[in-house]
């Protein structure tokens, strides 16, 4: 995105340079008066998803595009006066050393004249220059310093060495999507060249094949499988669905429930109540029955599926129910159920949290929920986790489906041109707007 600002004595005048320099696609962010006329800030290529990501915390404030758009001309004034500022100072310190670096010539030239008559061997030198030069260079390094920090939080992140103005746009691209900085710019790099659609088909290939899934399900395969994660992340809705689906295709009788949850009051009612509809049986890990003890009862069931605590590493039982699942002597395999609604930076938190657990995959829920998917993606390619399964919805056991690559980064593909067409007809004038938008 590419920000400018005009200034001009009428609105009129400010308009025509605005068309002149930047053309007929300019969005106009903010208008004012200022002493001698009026000012106008433009950006080109302007894209509210990646304003917002450039403002960050602060654009929760914005409730409309159009208070957005004056938050993006603020923070664009801030930016040109400060790097105003900065090469002033810069400018100031270099003169100064100019001058400086004069007046220590004519003093040595003076010197010198001065030991060529009095039959000194050298000139005396008092050592300050240097040490002046040196504080001067410190000013003007910092001074850089911090002006490649400010450009780099204007753009949202630092600029790639050698990067090229496709690669950067395919970047912003896949941020837009979803993924974080680092994993966009890591793909986005990956194209040499050619047009950008070619660098986002090529990015959108790599993700599928970055992003495994298991050939089979667990309903045909069978096994032991734990759920883990926070509270709220949708395990025991999952389990039910797992359940229900198991059962209208392979029936009740080989399979089984077991809940670790014995750290909380009445945490076991929704799974018993899915145990009594579907006719299951439902276990629970307690003092008296160990996770091994209840798995060697269940050892005929084909399949069997295990509810944990939401526990998070300041809660009491957290380190006995993972230690549990790890050293069980069955082979359990535990699987990560984060919410796709969830922040990047919480992903990964509660991927640190549960790791020890020997995660062999995750469960991913709330697709429906979420804005973009592609921070989904990009956490299960970062974690190397093969994603089982997805949901997107309340019923049981309807909204369930086993996870392959393909169609998953096609549903992240449609949400953001979704997401895309919404802002595209917010931005249009009320009259212009479909009937249903207005």
């Amino acid at each position: 995105m590419k920000v400018k600002r005009f200034f001009a004595k009428s609105m009129a005048e400010a308009l025509k340079q605005v068309s002149e320099q930047m053309g007929p696609d300019a969005v106009i962010l903010s208008n004012r008066r200022v002493d001698g006329g009026v000012e106008i800030v433009c950006a080109l290529d302007y894209d509210e998803n990646m304003a917002r990501q450039s403002l960050g915390d602060k654009a929760i404030e914005a409730t409309n595009g159009s208070r957005l758009g004056e938050m993006q001309a603020e923070q664009h004034r801030r930016l040109e006066d400060e790097l105003s500022r900065s090469r002033s100072r810069i400018r100031d310190v270099r003169e100064n050393r100019a001058v400086r670096n004069q007046g220590y010539v004519d003093a040595s030239f003076a010197e010198l004249h001065e030991a060529s008559t009095d039959g000194f061997d050298a000139p005396r030198s008092t050592g300050s220059s240097n040490t002046d030069y040196s504080d001067e260079l410190a000013r003007m390094r910092a001074e850089i310093s911090s002006l490649r920090d400010l450009m780099s939080g204007q753009r949202g992140e630092p600029e790639k060495p050698g990067a090229n103005a496709v690669q950067q746009r395919l970047a912003e691209r896949l941020q837009e999507f979803g993924l974080s900085p680092d994993l966009a710019g890591s793909l986005s790099r990956r194209h040499k060249g050619g047009k950008l659609d070619d660098g986002w088909k090529q990015s959108l290939k790599m993700l599928v094949t970055g992003v495994r899934t298991p050939h089979k399900e667990w309903l045909d395969e069978g096994g032991v499988y734990a759920l883990v994660g926070p509270t709220g992340s949708g395990k025991t809705t999952t389990i039910g669905k797992l359940a229900a689906r198991y059962v209208l295709k392979h029936g009740a009788d080989s399979l089984a429930l077991v809940t670790t949850d014995r750290y909380r009051v009445a945490a076991h009612e929704q799974l018993f109540v899915f145990g009594r509809i579907l006719n299951v049986p439902v276990r629970v890990v307690d003092e008296s029955h160990t996770l091994d003890d209840i798995l060697d009862e269940l050892s005929d069931r084909h399949l069997v599926l295990i509810d944990t605590a939401g526990l998070t590493s300041s809660d009491k039982g957290y380190q006995e129910q993972l230690t549990e699942l790890a050293r069980s002597h069955h082979k359990v395999r535990t699987h990560l159920v984060v919410s796709a609604t969830s922040q990047p930076r919480i992903m990964k938190s509660v991927w640190h949290c549960y790791k020890m657990a020997s995660l062999t995959g995750c469960v991913m829920t709330k697709i429906d929920e979420a804005l973009t998917l592609g921070e989904s993606l990009g956490f299960v390619m970062e974690t190397g986790l093969p994603v089982a399964y997805y949901t997107d919805g309340q019923k049981i056991p309807g909204d369930l489906h086993h996870a392959e690559a393909v169609p998953l980064v096609r549903l992240a593909v449609e949400r953001l041109k979704m997401l895309q067409q919404k802002a595209a007809a917010e931005r249009l004038p009320s009259a212009e707007r479909p009937r249903e938008m207005a």
